[in-house]
């Protein structure tokens, strides 16, 4: 069992050591004392310079992570997370502008380089909404659409984007709203051409997507309900409904002030909303709904599973709802905040660490959990810049905005800097909600995978002292998921601009996700008590920058992203059963292997050379090699992007525009499936996905054919 660095139960004043390997007493001392010092002229006299612990010749990896994870205190990231959470702030709400100065003046008062990049965005708001039901015996019940504790501040629950209007029908269950669901309630003669249309949302489709195909299937409007019900408090969950991220009215470039924008008539804008309005509901109403309807019996598939009981009736019958949405359409001004450590030897080479602030409600776990965790690593960064460090390579922290209603604040700064990202970007690192319960998860480019265990390994569990999480994580869960859904921030660095991505977070969800309930004191109670999953998501997150931004050789592992391309090819192959040929693939694959095993070999050698910044020949052959490795992943890329979804150009790891695709890989090829394409069109996308194998394979390589 391997040990780690520091363990994640700092005392306030963030003080502990845990070696990796035990020095001898006298160092002990020695570090201890100038880590005492350095940590006590950063917390208590910010402008004050302490002694150098690395001078800008010398480099000690071990020292530095050393003094990164010791730095740790969760107290002050809990203080960090009350003042964010203080008050709900949605984007381009008054509230917002506040946590906008808190993370700005933050960054600022560790004497960071702090700008802030501001676009206009379509958001949209509620202005009444209201339901009503009629049951059979001719009573009518107002359902109550609030939840939480009463404050006026928090938004009532709504969909973002939904079109104002009224639906008035008969209702029908539809499940989780997927297209095999309508194929079970059609085998039992259920339409719900002009009905209104009650969801339960489930894991493979999102709102979105549920309410796109009741209108295709000629639906009123939709109602979606969440089955955790906030743990039992009542909850409703907000969300967007919108198709695609980024603003609506500046599709494919930066909505910058002053900009180019789109009229809300245009085709480009009207084909990213609903025609049907959609409301959220409680459990509870919906429940209501639920046991009052008639017609026939739910689908067998559809019953015992989560609250749908054995008699379940699906309608239609005799209950009618009545749904009114009022919304508002309103350009607001966005702000992200960046803040910058500028590389000492590769300043035009770039680690971006990315969260974004702005929550449905207070967001103590989506996303200020993670914004908090963000603060914390900028305070640890600026210990070790007041000992003398300097990073290799240009780090970024990132604060983005306006990322629940479609990804918009990184979307807009990913269309502004595309050419700049793609020609300097070396990772993105992403965090959402740092914390939502117990259990390390993690997605990433396959390239990443060994960085992203081997810092790991480096981090005591916070939850069990004896343990890395790198143990927790392999006896837990063990699976580092591929980054296809579009979800939070990451999606924009890697699906539109292929920038090698890793997506971490503590729990695998939480109860109440998008409700007035996701406050301090819930995470107080349930989440991190003590505040220890904090810290070691920080320590985790804030190691992978500083190996990333310091390592002569970026370390990155190619042969496991051919591995896991070979493992791609084998599963499509077997879905595909003869309907094409995956051998362009299969040569393409095999090209790209023998170029990351050359790429490996050299990575190898360059690293056993002893490190000498003077020497200009050994700096070019690592820059080459770096920049080679740097630009694969842009390699997968393909200009014409995904059908139906074009925005998105990674041919690998990107969405699926078709709800029904059954890979979570090559979506252009599992579109075509899903739609049952002709062979040739199959052919054409897995020629497609071959084709851009071959560029990374090219781009891996260098030179020229």
């Amino acid at each position: 069992m391997s040990q780690p660095l520091t363990a994640t139960r700092p005392t306030t004043a963030g003080i502990s050591l845990s070696p990796l390997r035990q020095p001898p007493p006298l160092c002990t001392f020695l570090f201890i004392i100038v880590l005492i010092v350095a940590t006590f002229y950063t917390l208590h006299q910010p402008d004050a310079t302490p002694p150098l612990l690395f001078s800008q010749n010398t480099h000690n990896s071990l020292t530095l992570r050393r003094l990164f994870l010791s730095s740790a205190s969760n107290a002050t990231i809990s203080s960090y997370l009350r003042a964010l959470t203080r008050h709900p702030h949605l984007a381009g709400t008054k509230p917002s502008l506040d946590t906008l100065s808190y993370v700005t003046n933050h960054f600022q008062s560790l004497g960071l380089d702090t700008r802030l990049a501001e676009y206009e965005a379509l958001l949209s708001y509620p202005a009444h909404i209201s339901l009503a039901a009629r049951f059979s015996n001719n009573t009518t019940v107002e359902f109550d659409l609030n939840d939480g504790p009463g404050d006026d501040d928090v938004v009532r629950p709504y969909h973002a984007y939904s079109p104002s209007g009224s639906a008035q029908g008969n209702v029908v269950f539809v499940n989780h709203g997927e297209e095999r669901d309508y194929r079970a309630l059609e085998l039992i003669g259920v339409s719900v051409r002009g009905c209104v249309v009650l969801a339960r949302k489930g894991e493979s489709l999102g709102r979105g997507g549920i309410v796109k195909i009741a209108e295709a299937k000629g639906a009123l409007g939709v109602l979606i309900y969440a089955e955790n019900d906030g743990g039992g408090l009542g909850g409703i969950e907000r969300g967007t409904v919108m198709r695609g991220i980024g603003d609506p009215v500046s599709p494919g470039w930066p909505g910058v002030v002053g900009g180019e924008k789109l009229s809300l008539e245009d085709g480009e804008v009207t084909k990213r909303f609903p025609k049907i309005p959609s409301l959220p509901l409680s459990l509870r109403n919906a429940e209501i709904i639920l046991a009052s309807l008639g017609g026939a019996r739910a689908p067998v598939e559809w019953r015992n599973s989560g609250r749908v009981g054995s008699g379940q009736r699906v309608g239609p019958g005799q209950t009618v709802v009545n749904m009114t949405l009022q919304g508002e359409l309103t350009m607001k001004k966005v702000h992200n905040v960046v803040a910058t450590i500028r590389g000492s030897e590769e300043p035009d080479r770039y680690v971006i660490l990315g969260n974004h602030r702005d929550a449905w409600t207070y967001g103590a776990v989506d996303p200020n959990s993670g914004t908090s965790a963000l603060l914390d690593i900028g305070r640890r960064f600026s210990v070790l810049l007041k000992s003398g460090w300097r990073p290799r390579r240009t780090i970024l922290l990132c604060s983005w905005d306006a990322e629940e209603f479609g990804m918009i604040g990184s979307t807009e700064w990913v269309e502004e800097n595309v050419l700049n990202l793609g020609a300097s970007a070396v990772a993105y690192l992403n965090v959402d909600c740092a914390v939502q319960g117990s259990g390390f998860f993690a997605g990433s480019t396959p390239q990443l995978d060994g960085l992203l265990l081997d810092a790991l390994k480096l981090v005591q569990d916070p939850d069990d002292v004896a343990l890395t999480v790198e143990d927790t994580f392999k006896s837990q869960n063990n699976i580092i998921e591929r980054l296809s859904r579009v979800d939070s921030d990451f999606s924009g660095f890697l699906h539109h601009a292929g920038i090698p991505s890793i997506d971490m977070y503590y729990g695998a969800d939480y109860p109440v996700y998008h409700t007035a309930f996701d406050s301090y004191d819930w995470m107080i109670r349930n989440a991190d008590p003590l505040f220890h999953r904090h810290v070691a998501m920080a320590g985790v997150w804030g190691l992978l920058g500083i190996i990333l931004a310091d390592e002569p050789v970026i370390p990155f592992d190619y042969i496991s992203y051919a591995e896991q391309l070979h493992a791609h090819r084998d599963a499509l192959s077997k879905l595909l059963v003869g309907k094409a040929s995956v051998d362009p693939l299969s040569m393409a694959i095999k090209e790209f292997s023998l170029v990351a095993k050359e790429a490996k070999d050299e990575a190898k050698k360059l690293k056993e050379q002893a490190y000498n910044k003077n020497d200009a020949a050994a700096a070019a052959r690592r820059r080459g090699l770096n920049d080679r490795m740097m630009l694969a992943e842009r390699g997968f890329l393909d200009s014409e992007g995904i059908k139906g979804k074009e925005w998105f150009k990674h041919l690998v790891y990107g969405p699926a525009a078709e709800p029904e695709s059954k890979l979570g890989f090559f979506p252009g090829i599992a579109d075509a499936i899903a739609v049952n394409s002709s062979e040739g069109m199959i052919q054409h996308e897995i020629w497609r996905v071959a084709r851009a194998i071959q560029k990374a394979s090219r781009a891996l390589k260098g030179g020229f054919t």
